[in-house]
């Protein structure tokens, strides 16, 4: 989906933000920086890009979804119409950062903004601006020789293995937002807002990878959250419903939502249960949908991760379901106890 192999950082700001409400500063660079030297280019590029790799896209949004009012939709637009503002619009980009970051929590860090060419995205080849806020230094080891012997070190410095914030703006459907992608490592609800939705303003993209992943999510709720509530269904049946939603998915290259429901759920009861969760669910969390659309393999091979397919007996055992649920039945002997008989042909 992503592929920086031929991709060169022409241009690179960055700036200093802290945390306002800490009382922290925003200092500014007065210039480029310098990253022509052949090493640096290629570290810098790999610290940007290499977390990157199968990303979900997104759009800018902004009030009423008028996405050319975003502030950093406006930024990219005038880089990417004027190369020469480029590092104008990073010093807006620290200021507006730096009014945001207010959340006591949020760490300070160095910003860097980029100006990417011939990067190739879904088989595009374009231009890009690159944000990416680094927070968490480290304690590096380094010795040094001299004509008598050794001496040892330690310096303070970024780890290029980890990015901690990070976004891409891809120089494509500009009439839509732009097509933009996002990291962040933050796992505090609070502090982890304010990157993509206080500052970037970002609403997922109306795709095949974004259907796929949002359906499946809808199906995945379904079926451990509401089932229960009106079906006399063991935990072995809902996994079996999981299994099933995600074999349709890795089994056909489209989707049909009327097959989908015939072919997983079977029952008309349940199916017109599914349907009433999926209307309610779409409202509520404000989600636009199509009921046909190809399928994106990519988000299947994410969202599948999350569908459990673990049976948990206890502290005891664990049954891993994979696939006929007529294989196994559940029971119970007369002084209470409940078991579960497996069928099988061969063992290994």
């Amino acid at each position: 989906m992503l592929d920086y192999s031929h991709t060169s950082i022409q241009k690179i700001s960055v700036h200093k933000v802290g945390n306002k409400t800490n009382g922290e500063l925003l200092r500014l660079s007065k210039s480029l920086l310098d990253a022509s030297d052949d090493k640096l280019h290629s570290l810098l590029k790999k610290f940007f890009l290499h977390s990157f790799t199968t990303p979900e896209f997104y759009n800018f949004t902004f009030t009423n979804e008028d996405f050319e009012l975003n502030p950093i939709y406006t930024f990219a637009t005038q880089v990417f119409d004027s190369p020469k503002l480029f590092h104008a619009n990073t010093i807006n980009i620290a200021k507006h950062l730096f009014e945001l970051s207010i959340h006591p929590q949020i760490k300070s860090g160095d910003l860097f903004v980029a100006y990417f060419s011939k990067i190739n995205v879904v088989d595009e080849i374009t231009d890009a601006i690159g944000i990416f806020k680094s927070e968490n230094r480290q304690d590096f080891l380094k010795v040094d020789t001299a004509s008598d012997g050794f001496s040892l070190h330690y310096e303070d410095g970024i780890n290029i293995e980890k990015l901690d914030k990070g976004c891409l703006i891809f120089n494509t459907d500009r009439d839509k937002g732009y097509k933009v992608c996002t990291i962040d490592k933050s796992n505090k609800a609070g502090e982890a807002q304010y990157w993509k939705d206080s500052f970037l303003q970002l609403k997922p993209c109306s795709d095949d990878y974004h259907y796929t992943k949002e359906f499946l999510n809808i199906t995945k709720n379904f079926v451990t959250q509401q089932l229960s509530e009106e079906f006399d269904v063991t935990k072995a049946e809902k996994i079996d419903l999981l299994n099933r939603s995600v074999e349709y998915f890795k089994s056909h290259e489209s989707f049909d939502k009327n097959d989908f429901e015939k072919e997983v759920f079977q029952d008309k009861n349940m199916i017109k249960s599914f349907q009433n969760f999926d209307e309610i669910y779409r409202e509520e969390n404000e989600i636009e949908l199509d009921d046909n659309f190809d399928i994106s393999a990519q988000a299947v091979k994410k969202q599948a991760r999350v569908f459990k397919s673990v049976l948990k007996l206890d502290k005891n055992f664990h049954i891993y379901i994979h696939g006929n649920r007529e294989l196994i039945e559940q029971g119970v002997e007369k002084d209470g106890r409940k078991f579960y008989k497996i069928y099988f042909e061969e063992e290994s």
